[in-house]
């Protein structure tokens, strides 16, 4: 019911307005969100590398229906790597890209040029890009995709949800030499058959995948605010004798700041998800959507900053 409420506001212009000039919605979307424009993105980004934070962006927008709006996505990720190099902020500052916003719904062949093309201006500018991953019936398009921009760009990096049932073995398929692999617990809606539906169940899954991919010759990349997997990911980087250049930790912008700061104190890569356009109130509003009890959880971050 719930779920049904949060997406019928996200398609309400009439919702979007009152929710756009409430008082509090600027202290909501300056927490989790950096700005509007490529501006934004680069002044957050400054200052996340300044505190020693590593970044990725992302350029917000899902709901791609035409080719132009897949080019245009496609261009400012392009400008927007050139003015990281140009600043100063690569290889710290990386980007994220779904596969969606290139076109991948109607068009997986434009979503591949497009994602390549992206790739291409990333090794320019001296830094990556990882893929995003979206619900499950885009799960093996966007694997597929990737073991194609991996031919001639290796360091494309993949993200893996341990709520489905098949990442374990995706773990075991991506865990080789030079594979950058974001492990996030995954926040879509997804019905029993493939996903696992208590926290308990994920949270066990998510250890599994963590020491599949702690063992293999990857790069692991840790993205939870959990600190009970943050203290397991340290304890499992100990036993498989990781160094800090050997994996790293993510959070989102805007959550547990103070936890963020402590994991680079202690000489860890903490890299932060970094959202940034126009499209914030979708943005929100679908993550709210995708689980609910996301609610509770942007609530809990904006009054925390540990």
């Amino acid at each position: 019911m719930l779920r049904s409420v949060i997406l019928a506001a996200s398609r309400s212009s009439q919702v979007e307005r009152l929710i756009a000039t409430a008082p509090f919605t600027r202290d909501v979307v300056g927490r989790f969100v950096a700005g509007s424009g490529t501006d934004d993105a680069l002044r957050a980004t400054r200052e996340l590398v300044g505190d020693g934070l590593a970044v990725t962006l992302d350029n917000l927008g899902e709901d791609t229906v035409t080719p132009e709006q897949a080019d245009a996505t496609r261009d400012e990720y392009v400008k927007l790597l050139r003015l990281l190099a140009a600043a100063g902020l690569t290889p710290a500052a990386e980007v994220s890209v779904k596969l969606s916003a290139l076109g991948q719904r109607f068009d997986e062949h434009l979503a591949y040029d497009n994602a390549r093309a992206i790739c291409v201006a990333a090794e320019a500018a001296g830094t990556t890009v990882t893929l995003d991953m979206e619900d499950h019936t885009t799960t093996d398009s966007t694997l597929d995709i990737l073991s194609k921009l991996r031919n001639d760009h290796p360091s494309t990096g993949a993200v893996l949800q341990a709520y489905l049932r098949r990442t374990e073995s995706d773990c075991r398929e991506l865990a080789g030499a030079g594979s950058r692999v974001r492990l996030c617990k995954g926040a879509y809606k997804e019905p029993e058959s493939v996903a696992y539906q208590s926290a308990h169940e994920v949270d066990r899954s998510y250890v599994r995948c963590l020491n599949i991919l702690m063992s293999g010759d990857g790069y692991p990349m840790l993205a939870t605010h959990d600190p009970r997997l943050i203290t397991i990911g340290e304890d499992r980087a100990r036993w498989f004798d990781r160094g800090p250049d050997r994996f790293e930790f993510q959070m989102l912008y805007g959550v547990r700041p103070e936890e963020q700061a402590r994991l680079v104190g202690e000489g860890y890569t903490m890299r932060t998800y970094l959202p940034y356009g126009e499209d914030w109130y979708g943005y929100l509003m679908r993550r709210l959507a995708e689980r609910p009890a996301n609610l509770a959880f942007f609530g809990r971050a904006l009054l925390s900053k540990k």
